[in-house]
């Protein structure tokens, strides 16, 4: 079974509240590289649809509370065995309630329920379900949080197996920290794999590579590099001491 290349992204405003998406996401995220793209909503214009739309064949949105295009509120697409919910959020009441997100989520019964409007990226686990929120792509400033960091959620789908990759800018290095979280269909936990700080582990491979990793188009540095930076670390503590 070939894995599932999914982007998700969320409350992008460019160019009313941003003036682009920074270059190093644009970098990596390559058209014809993903299998899907869901969109949260409050893209911000024709231009920034467009570029959402080029990423894959196949491209869906809901509509945010900024939004004037005719697109649905509430959607549900079926991705393998995966069914994921789809919403901005402004219509949880209060915002990110997670009574409200729950009850969401069964109305549409789904696997996957994902959410935007606060800008913040996030992952958790309610009744057996797995709640995801990329935040803002653009870094956009809310009503909630005025300097966001700029983030977005990669799904790698296999049967009932995801793979969650949380990609946000880190304001200090200027560099991607990414979260990996495996999830299973129907569990009541996920597991967190790794977390960095200010290393970019892994990236949309323009290349192709193993049968494994050939469709998900996702590479990890070579081990050197993280050997490396290791020994930098430990270099900065002895010169500490």
């Amino acid at each position: 079974m070939n894995p599932e290349l999914v982007l998700v992204v969320g409350d992008m405003f460019v160019p009313q509240r941003a003036p682009d998406i920074d270059p190093q996401f644009k970098s990596i995220l390559i058209p014809n590289k993903l299998q899907h793209v869901l969109s949260l909503g409050n893209i911000g214009s024709r231009e920034s649809y467009d570029w959402l739309r080029s990423l894959s064949n196949d491209f869906h949105s809901v509509k945010g509370d900024y939004d004037l295009d005719d697109m649905p509120e509430k959607k549900v697409v079926t991705i393998g065995e995966f069914k994921i919910g789809m919403i901005h959020g402004h219509q949880i009441l209060p915002w990110s309630d997670t009574e409200s997100l729950s009850c969401e989520a069964r109305q549409l019964d789904c696997d996957i329920f994902i959410s935007g409007n606060t800008h913040q990226i996030g992952v958790k686990i309610l009744d057996n379900k797995l709640y995801l929120n990329p935040g803002s792509i653009s870094g956009a400033f809310s009503d909630m949080i005025a300097d966001p960091s700029p983030s977005f959620i990669l799904m790698v789908l296999t049967g009932s197996e995801a793979i969650i990759y949380l990609y946000v800018l880190n304001d200090r290095t200027q560099k991607f920290d990414v979260n990996k979280v495996e999830y299973r269909k129907g569990e009541a936990n996920y597991k967190i794999v790794n977390e960095n700080e200010g290393e970019n582990e892994y990236e949309i491979n323009q290349q192709e590579h193993e049968q494994e990793q050939e469709q998900n188009n996702i590479q990890e540095q070579p081990q050197e590099i993280q050997e490396q930076s290791k020994e930098e670390q430990n270099q900065q503590v002895e010169e500490q001491e």
